[in-house]
């Protein structure tokens, strides 16, 4: 007889056999027990995780000499017959080379012989995603009423891509990934019936490479076994698979947490240097960081985290005196890099920069640090700021008799009235602002580019009879508002209750000034950028700066 692999020959046999999916398995053998057994069955999860293995065991339990039963006996033909894939009541069909509509309007003709044997015609589709939309219509109506003596078990990997008609007509059951636990405890005492030794360290690293699947578990153990001659180490199941070795990735970890970028170079290459893949190295740092925040957060190990109850205790050490903001800071880089490594062509050197620019940007400081520093900063400049004057009590303004009560006054109420009269001494401009904002106002309506030219303007001071401005301009604005000046006195005295000429200054200064105040200006914002309280909160938030507003220019 030929070799048949572990995958194979430790096949369960009973819904007690199957690992970690009581779930599923103690469902249907309720429905069983009580006669509540569903037509049609869909059987959904990971690959690996036991559908099709459920499948067969209902077909045993329906079709058993002794049943309906939830225990099959395996020892009767129909048992035998299903195990050794040979009855001919029960047809397992692949879902990827019997796809379309021709091969379901075969079956759905076969459906009407009653079973050569058994209890039950009963019909296996695998994959049956793969199914053509032809096909799923042509199965609808059968799926949904069918003879009573045929039952339909579905199993499929991506349940998404079966019709909400199809899904709708079926009982489902999801299957979960195996726990890395419960997986390498099936793979030891499989190991112990075959006399095969092998160490915990190895079990552990061939259960992370089977990622939730027993027959990823129990294929690549086949493949172990086959290359050692005597018993297995770690060591060459490292070398066999090429994993990572976890030694590495809690020494990469350790250098990032002390900032020493030498080691990290030197752990990179050593795995470049040994034939490992970069990228496996990368996600497993992206793995390490991501069960590390879990732990600082106090989340559930046994239940968040797949790994070792002796890793689970090293994590918890490395993590104890970092803080939440630093392993998020590098959790974000490691996930924000993977694109970068998935398509670059130089992975090694892709990690390499990513943890250049990491080291480059420093470590950010918590929130809460971060806002204690910045209001210490304000403490500290406001004791040495000169005292805000106190505030000045504006007495009420009387309503105008011309206005009605609730109207808005059209003078500031900030502004107390005053008589008109002045002294021939230049007053303050704050006293005649809004009136200087409602003459700009209506130049732009009735003249908008002379009222645009004289918004660039500055009101200085008012005496008896002439309105001071200041201009910041070039000398095409003064000389368009000297042509003007006849038109904006006229409006003078509809605003400010007199006629007044204009004294317009022009402020334009030398290209030199100006290249000065512009270098004085960007000195001072170069400054406020490199502050470190600036660049934290920049880091911490995520920000950019938009502007820099000097204390001098508030």
């Amino acid at each position: 007889m030929s070799y048949l692999v572990f995958a194979r020959k430790y096949r369960p046999q009973t819904f007690e056999q199957v690992v970690q999916q009581t779930h599923v398995t103690q469902t249907l053998a309720n429905a069983i027990s009580s006669g509540r057994v569903a037509h049609a069955i869909l059987f959904s999860g990971p690959r690996g995780t036991g559908k099709t293995t459920i499948a067969r065991i209902l077909a045993k339990a329906m079709n058993c000499e002794k049943g309906p039963t939830a225990t099959p006996c395996n020892e009767c033909r129909s048992c035998q017959e299903i195990t050794a894939g040979s009855a001919s009541d029960v047809f397992e069909i692949d879902g990827a080379s019997n796809r379309g509509i021709d091969q379901v309007r075969e079956l759905r003709d076969n459906l009407k012989y009653m079973p050569a044997f058994g209890r039950f015609k009963i019909y296996i589709i695998d994959e049956v995603h793969m199914l053509t939309k032809e096909a799923f219509n042509a199965l609808l109506k059968t799926l949904e009423e069918p003879p009573a003596h045929v039952l339909f078990f579905f199993a499929t990997t991506e349940i998404h891509k079966i019709p909400i008609t199809i899904l709708s007509r079926c009982q489902r059951h999801d299957l979960r990934r195996i726990g890395l636990e419960q997986l390498t405890s099936h793979m030891a005492n499989l190991c112990d019936r075959e006399g095969v030794a092998i160490d915990e360290a190895s079990l552990d690293m061939i259960g992370r490479e089977a990622d939730g699947s027993v027959r990823d578990g129990l294929s690549i153990l086949d493949q172990i076994i086959s290359c050692s001659e005597d018993a297995v180490s770690a060591e060459s199941v490292r070398d066999i698979l090429g994993v990572i070795d976890r030694k590495t990735v809690f020494e990469i970890s350790a250098a990032l947490f002390k900032r020493d970028m030498p080691v990290v170079l030197e752990k990179i290459d050593e795995t470049y240097a040994c034939g490992r893949d970069i990228r496996r190295l990368y996600s497993s740092l992206v793995e390490h960081f991501r069960n590390l925040l879990v732990i600082k957060v106090g989340g559930d190990m046994e239940k968040l985290i797949d790994l070792p109850a002796h890793e689970c205790r090293m994590m918890s050490r490395q993590a104890a005196d970092i803080s939440q903001t630093y392993l998020n800071q590098i959790f974000d880089l490691l996930v924000n890099g993977e694109g970068d490594m998935r398509v670059s062509t130089q992975p090694r050197m892709t990690m390499e920069m990513l943890f250049f620019r990491f080291f480059q940007s420093g470590p950010s400081l918590p929130v809460d640090v971060l806002i204690q520093k910045l209001d210490r900063l304000q403490e500290q400049q406001g004791h040495g700021a000169a005292p805000a004057p106190p505030p000045v009590e504006v007495p009420p303004r009387k309503a105008a008799p011309s206005e009605e009560p609730g109207q808005a006054p059209i003078r500031p109420s900030a502004v107390p009235a005053e008589p008109e009269t002045t002294t021939g001494i230049s007053e303050t401009p704050r006293k005649y602002q809004s009136r200087w904002d409602r003459l700009i106002s209506s130049l732009m309506e009735k003249h908008p580019s002379l009222g645009s030219s004289l918004a660039k303007c500055h009101l200085r001071s008012i005496s008896d009879e002439t309105m001071h401005i200041e201009l910041e301009g070039n000398g095409f604005l003064l000389n368009r508002i000297n042509k003007n000046k006849d038109r904006i006195g006229g409006l003078t005295s509809e605003f400010f209750g007199r006629p007044l000429k204009l004294d317009i200054v022009s402020t334009e200064k030398s290209g030199l000034d100006q290249e000065k105040k512009q270098a004085d200006s960007n000195h001072k914002q170069n400054r406020a950028l490199g502050h470190p309280l600036v660049a934290d909160a920049i880091e911490v938030f995520n920000g950019k700066v938009v502007d820099v507003i000097t204390k001098e220019e508030e």
